[in-house]
């Protein structure tokens, strides 16, 4: 059989564009009405996406810039635990990944999340682990300023092997259930986890039965060398942002090369590029309809959204149409700031090309044409190892999703590039991914 992509749906509750809001027929009131986000979720199952995926922060992003940010729809969304354990209640198949950070969270409390998700949903959960790139969240925490990039790595890898260790409290077949006896569950199987370590404490045991996968699937995003070598230790999918073909080949030969050196099968490493398609039946209506979008975008809205995507960097003393100045070290996004440097100075944009650029897919690859168009470089980057499957970003909702279900998956299919039906059940299953062994008892 021919390699298949992986489709995951990135939802934004208005979309990914920062203008999609304005579009016609865009649902401007999805981040107050939760039937738009049901919508969406049966809309991608139908289409017999993956999985969908809920990006989080516990902190308004440009909210130091109320005036540009009143322009947007960025201020309200849905906290990710409770937004998918709704959805698992209206889906069946479709994978339900939400984003929780290690750095303003507790182990044993996200452990409980997930794998309460996990149990909902019957085997569909994904937890997208961060370490806040947002440093206005340590604002909301009785903190005066953000943990240094090392040492919220650091955390992150400790938070995680506590996470692992309570989901693998109870053994599979813990609970006998023997009523007639009067036995709930065998003592030998059950595993008090009694953690001390550097930053944490934790006995346990969880007061859930392991999760239906074993372990929720784990997703990374961090693309610095530190960020990428937890997560070809540790993760299950990265979930990238890749502008071209030649830089996404070497960061996903470079992944996979640092599964195989954590002593992983890489094959069970995917990686998920983003990916904004603005499609339609000819090149001409796309790139209108894409224009019409950028059209939309006020100078101090596209200013304000460069200036988060690099770190909250004040540009706004400089000349538009000048060129991108040498910045500042930050601690908050490294790998996407680097990015958007490296592609202003490579292509020599100014700031105001480069808002322009970031203010529909925030550095992520953005594909405008036809459904023929899209699926040509979605099959190369997957044949020519560059992708095991990309997360969408439709620009708009609903309608950036329903043009990309209604042309492109229609066209995937018809190359064999993507299912027509699920053949499995849970997540692990969607993505050929395999159940981990519980510790104990390996």
């Amino acid at each position: 059989m021919r390699r298949q992509l992986r489709l995951g749906l990135f939802i934004q509750e208005t979309g990914h564009h920062i203008a999609g809001w304005r579009a016609p027929q865009a649902a401007a009131n999805a981040g107050r009405d939760f039937r738009h986000q049901v919508e969406l979720a049966k809309l991608a199952e139908a289409a017999r996406f993956d999985l969908l995926f809920i990006q989080d922060s516990y902190a308004m992003r440009g909210a130091n810039d109320i005036e540009a940010l009143k322009h947007t729809a960025r201020s309200v969304h849905w906290d990710p635990i409770t937004a998918l354990s709704a959805l698992a209640m209206v889906t069946e198949r479709i994978g339900l990944i939400g984003t929780a950070t290690t750095t303003y969270n507790e182990p044993y409390t996200l452990a409980r999340h997930f794998a309460s998700l996990d149990h909902i949903s019957e085997g569909r959960a994904g937890w997208n682990l961060v370490t806040s790139n947002n440093e206005a969240e340590a604002l909301n925490f009785s903190r005066d300023q953000h943990a240094v990039h090392g040492d919220r790595y650091a955390r992150a890898a400790e938070f995680l092997a506590v996470v692992k260790g309570l989901w693998d409290t109870w053994e599979d077949d813990a609970f006998v259930d023997d009523k007639q006896a009067g036995q709930f569950f065998d003592p030998a199987r059950l595993h008090v986890l009694n953690h001390k370590g550097e930053h944490f404490s934790v006995k346990g045991p969880m007061t859930l039965a392991r999760p239906p996968q074993g372990h929720p699937v784990l997703v990374q995003a961090g693309s610095s060398d530190t960020g990428k070598r937890l997560g070809a230790a540790t993760a299950d999918v990265i979930f990238t942002a890749q502008q071209n073909l030649e830089a996404a080949q070497h960061f996903y030969a470079d992944m996979k090369a640092l599964a195989v050196e954590a002593g992983r099968d890489p094959g069970q490493l995917l990686i998920m590029p983003g990916l904004l398609p603005v499609v339609a039946a000819t090149q001409a209506e796309a790139e209108e309809k894409f224009q019409a979008l950028q059209d939309q975008v006020l100078p101090e809205v596209g200013l304000a959204t460069l200036a988060t995507t690099l770190g909250e960097v004040d540009l706004s003393g400089y000349d538009l149409d000048g060129p991108v100045p040498d910045l500042p070290e930050a601690n908050g996004p490294k790998s996407r700031r680097q990015l958007l440097i490296d592609m202003a100075r490579r292509d020599n944009l100014t700031i105001r090309q480069l808002y322009q650029r970031v203010v529909g897919a925030r550095g992520h690859l953005t594909i405008v044409g036809t459904p023929e168009q899209v699926a040509d470089v979605m099959e190369q980057w997957l044949l020519e190892g560059a992708a095991d499957g990309f997360n969408i970003m439709p620009a708009h909702l609903p309608v950036g999703l329903s043009d990309f279900t209604e042309l492109v998956v229609p066209e995937l299919q018809r190359r064999g590039l993507f299912r027509t039906e699920y053949e499995g059940s849970t997540l692990r299953e969607h993505l050929g991914l395999a159940r981990p062994i519980n510790q104990h008892v390996r």
